[in-house]
């Protein structure tokens, strides 16, 4: 069985992550999202809530599981005997960067990273700038998934009202 991994911290999900996650199952025999454990890093949403949001919106593809992880991703590959990296490129800007994160990964576990280029829909869609529209109260639906929308009006109402 040929299982990738779809690395990072979602913090939240986006219609461009999904359309990655979508796009890999269709190439994998199974594809694990998994979660960074940053706790160095304050997220919007817990661990807990990001993995609880990332099953609901990948419950329609039964190769797609979802876990977290800290430390190195290699690591992690080599303990659930994953084959491959997928990541999703936006831009140039992000090739540059995860080129060379893919040639560490290489030289650390002889680990291959496969690059999925964004849908234009959603090439200019990240998570930060999903969370900096919506906490000022631009309309972010149709970017994310519905799950996601509805819990970040929640997040953010909480936020804005302490």
């Amino acid at each position: 069985m040929r299982t990738a991994v779809c690395p990072g911290s979602f913090d939240p999900v986006t219609n461009g992550h999904l359309d990655v996650f979508a796009r890999a199952s269709t190439m994998a025999d199974e594809v694990v999202v998994a979660v960074l454990i940053n706790h160095s890093k304050a997220g919007l949403f817990t661990i807990e809530e990001r993995i609880e949001i990332l099953r609901d919106v990948v419950a329609p593809y039964p190769n797609i599981r979802v876990d977290a992880f800290h430390g190195l991703l290699v690591d992690y590959c080599r303990d659930h005997g994953i084959q491959a990296i997928v990541k999703g490129l936006r831009a140039v800007s992000d090739f540059d960067y995860e080129l060379q994160m893919a040639q560490m990964n290489y030289r650390l576990a002889g680990l291959e990273t496969l690059f999925i280029s964004t849908n234009p829909l959603y090439s200019y869609l990240s998570s930060s700038l999903i969370k900096e529209v919506a906490k000022f109260g631009g309309d972010v639906s149709g970017l994310v998934p519905e799950a996601v929308l509805q819990r970040l009006q929640a997040k953010l109402s909480d936020t804005m009202g302490s």
